[in-house]
C-alpha cells in the first residue's frame, strides 16, 4: 500500500511538473506572438469538444486543443489524443462560417447554420468540417482561430525564425528538463535539417557549456541560439558600411541605400529605418542602427527582391480589356484528374481566391430540371450549377475587384439553359453584365477599371449585337474540347458540324466574349467582330505561335483569345503558358489544382499588379504595326537588352524534404530565365551536403535578358539526388522588371503557392543596360 501511495506521489510530482513546463512554453511563444494573457489563446489550450461532419451518418465528437507550441492543434478521438492527428494553423487558409462547404450543406438541416464552421487548409487536404454545441461556441472557436492564424502571419522573419528554433529546441529537449544534453543537440541540428560531425557537436558544445556542468540552460542556450543563428555574410555587409563606429549612422545607411541598393532614398528615410528597425533603445537613441537592426531592416517584407510598389495596381487600368493578360482555369471545377476525381466547389473558390479572373463551367442537364457541371463522358462527380454560382458570386471579388469571365461549355437543353440564365441573373443580379456598356453597339473592349465588381459571360450567342432579334434557337456548337474516346470517333465518323438549341434569354447574356469556331485569322479580321472570341487547344496554338508569331500578336490586339490544355492531359498536367503569353495570347487557361511549373510561372506573371488577375501587355503587344516577333528577337534588333547579374550567397531555414530524422537537404539553387526565345536560361549552384539550415554558397551567374518586358525570374531550391531526379524544396517567381537590386531576400512558395514560413534565399541583384 505504501508503495502504492509513494508511485501515485511521484506520479502527481511528475505531472506537475510537466504541467509547469508546459506553462513555461506556452509563456515562450505567447510572448512571441504578442498574446500573453490574451483570451483567445487561453480559449484554444483550453480546448473543446466538436463534432466532426463526414456523412449524414459520420458526425462523431472530437476534442480538439491546441499544443504548447501555440501553433499546432490536437485531434482527440477517445481517451488519448493520436499525436499524428495534428495539423498546424500555419496551414489553414481560410476559417469560414455557417454551412458554406459542400459538405455542411449536404450533411446538415438548415437550422444548424449558426453551430457550423469549416477550416480550409492552404493545401490539397480535405476541408475539416465541425459543429459546436451553440452558436456562441462557434463564434468563440471562428474568433479565436482567426485569431490566432493572424497573429502568426504577421510575424516578421526573425520572429518566424525564434518561435521555429524554440519549438525544435523544446522537441530536442527528449526527458522535459529544460536543460541540452550534447546527444539532444545533435538531435537538435538534425530537426533544423543539418548533419554535422560528433567533433564539431562536441566543439560548439562546450564554447557555450560555461559552466562546465555537462549540459546547457538557460543563458547557455540563449548562447547556442545566438551562434546558431549568426550569419556571416551580414557581418561583411554591415562591416563595409559602418567602418567609423561599428555602428551604421544614418548618413552610412543612406550609402548603403543608395550605392548598394539603388533606392531614391534620402537621409530623413534612413532616420525613419533606425527609428523603425533598431531594437536597442541606446543605439537608437544616438541616431545609429546596430547589426541586429540592420538585420532586422533586411527581414523586412518590403525589402525582399520583389518591388513593393508592384504589389499594389500600378499599371494603367484603363485599356480595352483584350489588352490584359488574364489570369485563367481550365475546369476549375475539377479537383484532381480530369477522368474520375472529384468536381467541387472549392475548385472555384481556390482558383478565385489566387486572383483567377476567368473560369470554366462545363454545364449538362441534371435531374429535377436542375443542370449540373462536370466533365461529360467521364466518371467525375456531378455538382449543381446554382451551387457554382453563388460560390463565384462570394469569392469573385475578395482578392481582385477587376471582372470575373464565366467561360460556359454548354451541353443542355434548351430547357434547362433557360433554368441556368435563371440562375445567373437571380443570383449574380446587376453584377453580370447583360447588355453593351455606354450608348449603341460598342467598337471597342471596355476596360478592366470600366468592368470593377462585373461579371462577363463567354459562351454561344444566336446572333451578332449588331443584329435585330430573331426567332432562330439553333447555332453551330463548336466543341471546344474533346471530352471522351467514344465522343471522339463519332466525331472522326461524321465530319457534320452538330447543331446545339440555344435558348435566348442565356444567348442574350453573352455580349463580350462570342464563342465561335477559329478559321484563320484572316477570316477572322474580315468576318468577326471585335466581341467574338476563339479557343484553341494548346497544341494548334503552339504551332500557331511557332510558325507566325507575330501574326498571332496583331490577332490579339483586336480580339480575345482563350488556351486550354489538350485532351491527352487525363492527369490534369499543364504546359507552359510562357511561349502563348509571348504571341499575345490574353487567356491561357491552366489547371489550377496541379501543383507544376506551369502554375509556379502563372503565378509568378500574375504575382504583380496588386494580384488582379489582370497584367497590361507591352505597348509593342498593343500596336497594329508591331513587328514585334518573340521567336526571332535577338541582340541588334530593335530593343536593347539588359543584363542580369546575379549572386547565389546563401539560404536560410530550408524545410526538410523527407522529415526522417537522418534525412537532410543537400540543397542546389537553380536561377531560370522564362521569355522569348533568346532569353530562355538556367544555371545552377554547386551542391552543398548536408545542410538546409543556412547553406552558403557566394555563387554568380550572368544573364543576357533581351525581352524584359515578358521575361520571368524563377529561384529553384532542390534536394540533390545523384541517383535519381533531384527533389523540390521550394520556389519562387517574378517578373523581371519587378526586380529590386541589392542585396534581397527571397521568399520561397512551396509545391502549392504557398508561402514556406522561414525558409527564404538571399541573393545580390544588379541589372545593367548592356554595351
Amino acid at each position: 500500500m505504501k508503495c502504492m501511495q509513494r508511485q501515485l506521489k511521484l506520479s502527481r510530482s511528475e505531472e506537475s511538473l510537466c504541467y509547469a513546463r508546459s506553462q513555461k512554453v506556452i509563456q515562450v511563444n505567447s510572448k512571441l506572438l504578442g498574446m500573453e494573457g490574451d483570451h483567445e489563446l487561453q480559449f484554444l489550450l483550453q480546448g473543446g469538444e466538436l463534432l466532426k461532419v463526414r456523412s449524414t451518418s459520420w458526425i462523431k465528437p472530437r476534442y480538439f486543443r491546441l499544443q504548447a507550441d501555440c501553433k499546432t492543434m490536437w485531434q482527440q478521438s477517445k481517451k488519448t489524443f493520436n499525436t499524428n492527428q495534428t495539423f498546424s494553423l500555419e496551414d489553414i487558409s481560410e476559417v469560414r462560417a455557417g454551412r458554406q462547404s459542400e459538405g455542411l450543406r449536404k450533411y446538415t438541416e438548415e437550422q444548424v447554420e449558426g453551430r457550423c464552421f469549416s477550416i480550409i487548409f492552404k493545401d490539397r487536404h480535405k476541408n475539416l468540417d465541425l459543429m459546436a454545441s451553440s452558436e456562441e461556441q462557434a463564434k468563440q472557436w471562428i474568433s479565436s482561430l482567426e485569431k490566432m492564424i493572424s497573429n502568426i502571419n504577421s510575424l516578421n522573419s526573425q520572429q518566424k525564425t525564434e518561435h521555429w528554433i524554440f519549438s525544435c529546441l523544446t522537441k530536442a529537449d527528449k526527458n522535459k528538463d529544460d536543460k541540452l544534453t550534447q546527444s539532444e543537440v545533435k538531435d537538435f541540428f538534425s530537426m533544423i535539417n543539418i548533419d554535422v560531425d560528433d567533433h564539431y557537436t562536441e566543439m560548439l558544445f562546450k564554447e557555450c557549456d560555461k559552466s562546465e556542468s555537462g549540459y546547457l540552460d538557460g543563458k547557455e542556450i540563449e548562447h547556442f541560439y545566438k551562434l546558431l543563428t549568426h550569419r556571416e555574410e551580414i557581418d561583411v555587409i554591415y562591416g563595409e558600411y559602418a567602418q567609423t563606429t561599428g555602428f551604421m549612422s544614418p548618413e552610412h545607411l543612406l550609402n548603403f541605400l543608395v550605392k548598394e541598393q539603388r533606392e531614391k532614398a534620402t537621409l530623413a528615410d534612413a532616420h525613419k529605418i533606425i527609428e523603425k528597425y533598431e531594437p536597442d533603445e541606446n543605439a537608437k537613441e544616438k541616431k545609429m542602427l546596430s547589426k541586429d537592426g540592420f538585420l532586422m531592416y533586411l527581414q523586412q517584407p518590403d525589402t525582399f527582391i520583389l518591388s513593393p510598389e508592384h504589389k499594389e495596381v500600378y499599371q494603367d487600368m484603363c485599356q480595352p480589356l483584350n489588352h490584359y493578360f488574364i489570369s485563367s482555369s481550365h475546369n476549375t471545377y475539377l479537383m484532381e484528374d480530369q477522368l474520375k476525381g472529384p468536381s467541387s466547389t472549392e475548385g472555384y473558390v481556390r482558383a478565385l481566391m489566387k486572383g483567377c479572373r476567368c473560369v470554366e463551367l462545363d454545364c449538362w442537364d441534371g435531374s429535377d430540371d436542375e443542370p449540373v457541371i462536370y466533365h461529360g463522358y467521364t466518371l467525375t462527380s456531378k455538382i449543381l450549377f446554382k451551387d457554382v454560382i453563388k460560390a463565384i458570386k462570394e469569392y469573385a471579388f475578395k482578392t481582385s475587384d477587376y471582372p470575373v469571365i464565366l467561360s460556359l461549355e454548354n451541353h443542355c437543353s434548351v430547357k434547362q439553359q433557360a433554368v441556368m440564365a435563371h440562375h445567373l441573373s437571380s443570383i449574380l443580379g446587376s453584377a453580370l453584365i447583360t447588355s453593351p456598356l455606354g450608348e449603341g453597339i460598342p467598337t471597342n473592349f471596355p476596360s478592366p477599371e470600366e468592368l470593377k465588381g462585373k461579371f462577363l459571360l463567354k459562351g454561344k450567342r444566336l446572333n451578332k449585337l449588331e443584329a435585330a432579334a430573331d426567332n432562330d434557337t439553333d447555332v453551330t456548337e463548336e466543341e471546344e474540347e474533346s471530352i471522351g474516346e467514344n465522343e471522339q470517333k463519332e466525331e472522326e465518323k461524321s465530319k457534320k458540324k452538330k447543331k446545339l438549341q440555344l435558348a435566348k434569354e442565356l444567348s442574350d447574356m453573352v455580349i463580350y466574349c462570342k464563342s465561335v469556331h477559329f478559321q484563320g485569322f484572316e477570316y477572322a479580321r474580315q468576318k468577326q467582330s471585335f466581341y467574338e472570341m476563339s479557343s484553341l487547344k494548346e497544341g494548334e496554338a503552339m504551332k500557331l505561335t511557332e510558325e507566325s508569331a507575330n501574326a498571332c500578336i496583331r490577332h490579339n490586339m483586336e480580339k480575345l483569345t482563350r488556351i486550354y490544355p489538350a485532351g491527352y492531359r487525363t492527369d490534369s498536367s499543364n504546359y507552359n503558358p510562357v511561349p502563348l503569353w509571348n504571341a499575345g495570347f490574353q487567356i491561357v487557361a491552366l489547371n489550377f489544382q496541379t501543383a507544376c511549373t506551369g502554375m509556379d510561372v502563372n503565378q509568378g506573371r500574375f504575382l504583380v499588379n496588386g494580384k488582379s488577375g489582370y497584367i497590361l501587355k507591352p505597348s509593342y503587344m498593343r500596336d497594329i504595326a508591331t513587328e514585334f516577333d518573340p521567336i526571332t528577337v535577338t541582340r541588334g534588333d530593335w530593343l536593347k537588352h539588359k543584363v542580369l547579374h546575379v549572386m547565389i550567397i546563401s539560404a536560410q531555414q530550408l524545410p526538410k524534404v523527407n522529415q526522417r530524422k537522418s534525412s537532410i537537404v543537400d540543397p542546389v539553387v537553380k536561377v531560370e530565365i522564362d521569355g522569348v526565345t533568346a532569353d530562355v536560361a538556367v544555371k545552377e549552384t554547386y551542391v552543398i551536403e548536408n545542410n538546409g539550415f543556412k547553406p552558403a554558397w557566394n555563387e554568380n551567374f550572368q544573364f543576357n535578358v533581351y525581352v524584359p518586358d515578358l521575361a520571368l525570374v524563377r529561384f529553384v531550391v532542390e534536394d540533390y539526388d545523384c541517383t535519381s531526379v533531384n527533389e523540390f524544396v521550394g520556389q519562387y517567381t517574378l517578373p523581371f522588371n519587378s526586380l529590386q537590386m541589392g542585396y534581397r531576400h527571397v521568399p520561397l512558395l512551396n509545391k502549392n503557392g504557398d508561402l514556406l514560413p522561414s525558409a527564404r534565399l538571399f541573393v545580390h541583384i544588379m541589372v545593367l543596360d548592356a554595351e
